[in-house]
């Protein structure tokens, strides 16, 4: 798949090189150490460290069955890891009971693969959901309109809001899920496989809306991907996992000119 985005990447690979010292400059809003997750003789996450800057956009690549959704969940506590450390905006993550992990997920936005939009639900519907659930971020939101239409507009689908998810194509119920994500304006966004399924043109859509969310929000995205296109484009820096651990890291030019048999199979067509 390829998104025909060369006049753009041109400008911005140079950039992405000369930017690395200045995006290792700023503060940690995620620190993973030596993460470690098994089921019986199977070990998943092998030692995986992860570190992800404030306003950096990070992708992480694997193979299925790396453990890479392992990591996402160990990440915000919707699974216990073995051994290891993950600290997100300055907390660490195992240490907090339901309440403060409640509120610090809050902060933490995620776009699922397949959207994750409820059926049964309008698109405002849809919307003013994390916004009943998490009242104690937002307070008590007595006329829901304005965010709702903020937020979808923001994704470019104001006029989507009294829609059923059936009515919308696949490239719009990703669109939705994201304004659903950003509703709650988090400050760390988690993306999983976010150009799954889409055709060439949706999927350069999705990626332009990514990086218009992070330059307008200054959001700090983890990109999970296959896509090895949508890494090109979207990654300021990636990491490869491999055998459980953070096998390389480094732009996706340094990456895809390595001779590492293990890293070139990522890149291979």
């Amino acid at each position: 798949m390829n998104y025909n985005m060369e006049k753009d990447d041109n400008i911005t690979q140079a950039q992405k090189a000369a930017s690395m010292e200045t995006i290792e400059t700023k503060k940690l809003v995620i620190n993973i150490k030596d993460l470690r997750k098994s089921f019986g003789d199977n070990h998943v996450l092998n030692g995986f460290n992860l570190k992800l800057h404030e306003g950096e956009n990070l992708v992480v690549m694997g193979k299925s069955g790396s453990g890479k959704s392992v990591m996402i969940k160990c990440l915000v506590g919707l699974m216990q890891a073995d051994s290891g450390y993950i600290e997100v905006m300055g907390q660490e993550v195992n240490t907090l009971d339901q309440d403060h992990l409640d509120a610090l997920r809050a902060d933490i936005g995620f776009l699922f693969q397949g959207s994750a939009l409820y059926d049964s639900m309008t698109v405002r519907e849809n919307l003013e959901f994390p916004m009943r659930r998490h009242k104690e971020k937002l307070g008590n939101v007595v006329d829901t309109e304005p965010l709702v239409l903020e937020a979808l507009e923001n994704v470019g689908l104001g006029h989507t809001m009294d829609l059923m998810p059936a009515e919308l194509s696949g490239g719009m119920k990703r669109r939705v899920a994201l304004a659903r994500t950003l509703i709650l304006k988090p400050k760390v966004i988690l993306y999983d496989e976010p150009t799954s399924g889409l055709d060439p043109i949706t999927a350069k859509e999705i990626i332009e809306l990514m990086r218009t969310i992070q330059r307008k929000y200054n959001t700090s995205s983890l990109i999970i991907t296959h896509d090895v296109d949508c890494a090109r484009v979207i990654s300021e820096r990636m990491i490869l996992l491999v055998d459980g651990i953070n096998y390389a890291e480094g732009t996706f030019a340094q990456l895809s000119a390595s001779t590492d048999p293990k890293v070139e199979a990522f890149f291979k067509k």
